[in-house]
C-alpha cells in the first residue's frame, strides 16, 4: 500500500487514492495512510455478522467515495459474491505467487517445498474464484539456494511494489480494462499476463 501510495504522488501518476479501509483498527497500513493524509475507516464485521452482511456494508462505505478502482492490498477477507457482483471489472488484487500456479496461502512455503527455481507475483482481477480472476501483469525472481521463507517474500515484494502501481496506472489511465471476463490492455485481450521483463509503460 505504501507503494501506491508513493507512487500516486508522482508527477505521471493516473490516480489518487480517495480513502483506505480496513476490518482490523490496528493494521500498520491505516497508519501509513494518515501520515501520507489519506482519510481512513475502519469496518470490523460484527460477531453475528456474515460474509453477505459485510459485504453489503463494505459496498455501502466505498460507495460514498465512487471510486474509479478498488485495489486490495493486504485486504484478507474473502470477499462476498454480491460484492464481487456490485464491483466486477473494478477490483484489483496482487498475489504472491506466479498464477494459476499456489492460489492461496502460504505461496513461498509451498514454494519452497515444492523445489521450484522461480516464484512471483501476480496481479489480475478479482471475481468469485479466489486468485482466479484474469491476470493482468506479472514479474518473476529466481529462488537461490538459501533461501527461507522471509527472504523470497522479501525479493518477491520488491517486484510487488513495481507492478501493481503499473497495474493501477494502466485502469485509471484508460488503458486496462476488464471484459467478458478478460484482461484487455491497450484495446488488445490479453491472453497471457504482460511480463514484467517486458519493461512495460
Amino acid at each position: 500500500m505504501r507503494a501506491l501510495l508513493e507512487h500516486s504522488r508522482a508527477a505521471d501518476a493516473t490516480f489518487d487514492v480517495a480513502r483506505v479501509f480496513s476490518d482490523q483498527p490496528d493494521a500498520a497500513g491505516l497508519d501509513v495512510a494518515r501520515d501520507f493524509g489519506i482519510p481512513t475507516q475502519v469496518l470490523r464485521p460484527g460477531k453475528s455478522a456474515d460474509r453477505a452482511e459485510y459485504g453489503r456494508e463494505l459496498a455501502a462505505a466505498i460507495g460514498e467515495c465512487s471510486p474509479l478502482l478498488i485495489v486490495l492490498a493486504g485486504f484478507m477477507r474473502i470477499l462476498s459474491a454480491q460484492f464481487v457482483t456490485n464491483f466486477a471489472g473494478s477490483i484489483l488484487n496482487i498475489h504472491p505467487s506466479l498464477l494459476p500456479k499456489y492460489p492461496g496461502l502460504h505461496t513461498h512455503r509451498r514454494v519452497l517445498e515444492a523445489h521450484e527455481t522461480r516464484h512471483g507475483a501476480t496481479v489480475h482481477f478479482v471475481t468469485e474464484e479466489l486468485d482466479g480472476g484474469p491476470r493482468v501483469i506479472q514479474a518473476a525472481v529466481d529462488v537461490v539456494e538459501g533461501d527461507d521463507e522471509a527472504s523470497l517474500s522479501r525479493r518477491v515484494q520488491t517486484v510487488e511494489h513495481r507492478i501493481y502501481p503499473q497495474a493501477v496506472d494502466w485502469y485509471c489511465g484508460g488503458r486496462l480494462r476488464c471484459i467478458d471476463g478478460q484482461a484487455w490492455l491497450d484495446g488488445r485481450e490479453l491472453p497471457e499476463p504482460v511480463q514484467f521483463t517486458d519493461q512495460p509503460t
